[in-house]
């Protein structure tokens, strides 16, 4: 018989994948003697028998957790559903990879309207009891029955408004005992059944709810997010219940054993007294910070520092710790390695290897690639700041900076960001459903809650900015408004956030770049001592160049010529030659282009100095550099002194059904040798220039792109080196270079073999490849990928991350039949695709020279090819 169940007493935190993340620490906890409330884990192998199984509930499970349970109540000496002292428990998911309060819990089950008067005669405590049994009711309503939270929450308020309460704690047993009627009635109303009574089927009820929620919206929403596998599954801990709910001398909290926000060495958290676990994150009340118990429990917070500081430096990371006090003795919940921003990331683990707790390895690995873009966002320009209206303070939840536009539900967020609007979410406090709001916005801002919510720690790990508990702000969601004292924003209406100090402010505040120094310096160099692919950079300008260097490129993987010709100074002079009706005027056309290239190219190997620079000659189909509505085409030919029917004609030649396919590339060098032949001495010019005025040997590296047939890259090779030998000769000077292409075409890539006798660098364009391959337009592809990746028809759009059975075979093929002729022959890739993380690491196992990616990501494909050459080691 196959094993679903573990005693706490059985486990260790290496049976992480079959015990779920919780689970596997609770079970370690227990193992070196911490106070962990007895209990016992379901297996994630149950989750996937049970969907195996069509979603149900089998006896061999059952009667496994049951028998289980009887050991539970061994173990405490109280009864499942009796009544003298009864059993209750607690039943939370515990998936393997950490989701905050993505997935479901139940508290207090167990209860019925007899053993809650059990739980009255045990604890002599009326008020305790039946506040626990409305507790329960409430959540196992929601979780289990699917009756909406707000209706519980509406009938709470009712009657606290009708006692005059302002905080739960002033209801007295009475009235929690008319509430637990009020509850059962909802659920009567609701369902058209009683509350289950049974205290072992609401146990399979709720077992089974917990399974079901790893497929709930929200949860399939953050995994998309965190780019977490469906297959994992997630397992149920049953855990005996410690209750902070018993009076003044009880409460429950959340810490961190450093600030999540920076990362300093302090313990930082909030608690809440005479409380169940589930107020403090709800952002129902708002707790007292963690330094604060010492004065209300003096014994309990110094036992509280010794178990923290044990488990951080067990753990070898800083630790989210839940905990619960019954009666001034403490219970440890859970641990795991807390959610942190990138900067709090950085400075922990650039501090923890100064402690000797980890090593340089471990400090790089334990900061994801993707988490910089934290980092790289702008923060609040001064000046700016300086004038800007400050309307209200709250608590700094998540850090950074963010201005947009209010929005006071999830669907209104999404719908702004959707038409392009920058937003700010703005709720009384966040919760699970509002996740995909929360995704939309530029930050979050709260009314309640604290910097452990639900809004502060999903904000943190996707780097949004939030401030929480802001009291000062009353929101209306009738008439869609906020109150600040006498000021009023309404929806649409700007606001911005300071997530370092916790600041609102009335409007839009300019930003500015972000400064990147120490520890983060610190980081990036062990990274860089990792690496094995050196990383460049798309950039088409000397000022994207500089940012590049700035964020550590070490060349240009990728400078796109015809981003050159669209500014306004030279978009007529690049119609000119387009329209040139003879050869003559055309090289007319390029002869005054030519000034402006060389320029270009010299500004951008001003900045680059000695390092490599691959330029691609002009790409694009000349129809993109003409107008085509009637308006246009009318104001062009005048200024041309043209026919607008001329030109009219001139326009609908050159448009195309399918111009990715069309006359693009080098395709049009053969139609126009001339085009490419005024590039290649633009660039071999601005190379003697800059040798002869800076004494800098330049390296450029010229690109054909398109190219998928051997005859094309000889014709055009010929052409670009007859050009730079002329130039060389007239400045009687040598410039080193090479002549490339880019791999973008199917047939070029199983042909690269023939290629690379020409070639003498291949760059992967991987943006035009995958279109290809799939035979999906780009441009187009989106108004359908969304559905693909819904209904699991692909795991990732392949314009995000290279789909590696397809268009990675076709780069590997490449890879082998290139180096089959030389086998030093550079390669690298210059899509999109160099810098998504996981396409960088494809990218290493294929042993490419580099990435190439925009500048803002060169520190991300730097660290994801640190983690690369880690991973695979071996």
């Amino acid at each position: 018989m196959k094993k679903f169940i573990y005693d706490f007493r059985e486990g260790n935190m290496s049976m992480k994948p079959l015990l779920g993340g919780k689970g596997a620490n609770l079970a370690e906890m227990t193992r070196i003697g911490l106070p962990v409330p007895p209990g016992f884990t379901v297996t994630t192998e149950a989750c996937h028998e049970y969907y195996i199984k069509g979603a149900k509930l089998w006896d061999e499970l059952i009667n496994q957790i049951f028998q289980q349970l009887k050991v539970l109540e061994e173990v405490t000496g109280k009864r499942f559903g009796g009544i003298n002292h009864p059993l209750l428990v607690s039943v939370r998911s515990g998936a393997v990879v950490s989701m905050p309060g993505m997935m479901d819990t139940i508290l207090n089950l167990g209860l019925n309207d007899d053993s809650v008067e059990g739980l009255v005669n045990a604890t002599n405590n009326a008020r305790f009891a039946f506040d626990s049994y409305r507790r329960f009711i409430q959540m196992f309503g929601d979780v289990v029955l699917g009756v909406k939270k707000y209706k519980f929450d509406t009938a709470l308020e009712k009657r606290k408004n009708e006692r005059g309460y302002q905080q739960d704690t002033e209801l007295t047993s009475e009235d929690l005992k008319g509430l637990v009627g009020d509850f059962k009635n909802i659920i009567r109303k609701e369902t058209g059944n009683d509350f289950p009574q049974d205290v072992k089927k609401q146990l399979q009820m709720a077992v089974e709810a917990v399974f079901k929620s790893w497929n709930n919206p929200r949860a399939n929403v953050y995994r998309k997010i965190h780019d977490i596998p469906d297959s994992l599954g997630t397992a149920v801990n049953i855990q005996s219940m410690v209750f902070g709910n018993m009076g003044n001398t009880s409460g429950t909290g959340v810490a961190f054993t450093r600030n999540p926000a920076n990362g300093e060495k302090k313990l930082y958290g909030e608690f809440l007294l005479n409380a169940q676990g589930e107020d403090v994150v709800a952002g129902i009340r708002t707790p007292k910070e963690i330094s604060d118990l010492e004065e209300k429990l003096p014994t309990v917070f110094q036992q509280f520092l010794k178990i923290s500081d044990l488990l951080e430096k067990h753990y070898r990371d800083m630790q989210d710790i839940e905990f619960t006090i019954e009666k001034g003795v403490l219970y440890i919940l859970q641990t795991r390695s807390g959610k942190r921003n990138t900067l709090a990331a950085i400075n922990i683990a650039v501090d923890m290897v100064a402690e000797k707790l980890i090593t340089e390895k471990e400090a790089v690995m334990r900061v994801e690639p993707q988490q910089l873009e934290q980092l790289l966002h702008p923060t609040f320009d001064d000046e700016a700041l300086s004038r800007a209206e400050l309307i209200t303070r709250g608590l700094p939840a998540s850090s950074g900076a963010a201005t947009g536009r209010v929005y006071f539900t999830p669907e209104d967020a999404v719908k702004a960001k959707n038409a392009g609007d920058k937003v700010i979410l703005v709720r009384h406090e966040t919760s699970p459903e509002d996740i995909e709001g929360m995704v939309a916005s530029e930050g979050i801002l709260t009314a309640r809650g604290g910097m452990t919510s639900h809004a502060a720690v999903v904000a943190r790990g996707m780097g949004k900015c939030c401030v929480a508990g802001a009291g000062e702000v009353k929101i209306d969601q009738g008439l869609k408004l906020i109150k600040v004292r006498d000021l009023v924003f309404r929806e649409g209406d700007f606001i911005s956030l300071n997530g370092l100090n916790g600041e609102v402010y009335g409007g839009k505040i300019l930003t500015k770049e972000p400064q990147l120094t120490g520890n983060f310096q610190t980081l990036m160099k062990w990274a860089d001592g990792f690496r094995i692919l050196k990383v460049r950079t798309n950039a088409d300008t000397s000022r994207e160049s500089k940012q590049a260097l700035i964020f550590g490129a070490e060349g240009i993987g990728l400078c796109r010529t015809e981003h050159m010709f669209f500014e306004e100074t030279r978009i007529p002079v690049v119609r000119q030659m387009i329209l040139a009706r003879t050869l003559e005027q055309r090289r007319d056309a390029l002869e005054k282009l030519l000034p402006i290239q060389r320029k270009d190219f010299m500004e951008i190997f001003e900045v680059m100095g000695t390092l490599p620079v691959t330029i691609r000659l002009l790409d694009p189909p000349l129809h993109e550099f003409l107008p085509h509505d009637e308006k246009d085409i009318k104001e062009l030919a005048q200024s041309m002194e043209m026919s607008y029917h001329v030109l009219k004609e001139v326009v609908k030649d050159l448009d195309e059904f399918n111009p990715m396919l069309g006359h693009r590339g080098c395709r049009l060098a053969v139609t126009y040798p001339e085009i490419y032949q005024m590039q290649a001495r633009a660039i071999i010019e601005a190379a003697v220039e800059i040798k002869e005025k800076s004494n800098i040997d330049v390296k450029p590296e010229i690109m054909v792109p398109l190219v998928g047939e051997i005859k094309e890259l000889k014709y055009i090779k010929q052409i670009i080196v007859q050009t730079i030998e002329e130039v060389m000769a007239e400045h009687e000077v040598k410039i080193d270079y090479l002549i490339g292409t880019m791999i973008e075409i199917p047939r070029a890539a199983i042909t690269a073999d023939e290629i690379a006798e020409e070639a003498e660098f291949f760059s992967f364009g991987t943006n035009d490849l995958t279109q290809l391959t799939y035979g999906f337009s780009r441009d187009d592809a989106g108004a359908f990928i969304k559905e693909y990746l819904n209904k699991n028809l692909l795991e990732k759009d392949p314009f995000q991350q290279i789909d590696r059975k397809g268009v990675g075979k076709l780069m590997e093929i490449a890879v082998d039949l290139g180096r089959s002729v030389k086998p030093n022959i550079k390669m690298g890739i210059c899509g999109e695709h160099g810098g998504d993380p996981n396409s960088i690491e494809f990218c290493h196992l294929l042993k490419l020279d580099y990435v190439s990616c925009s500048p803002y990501r060169v520190p991300i494909a730097r660290l994801a090819a640190a983690h690369a050459a880690i991973k695979n080691e071996e």
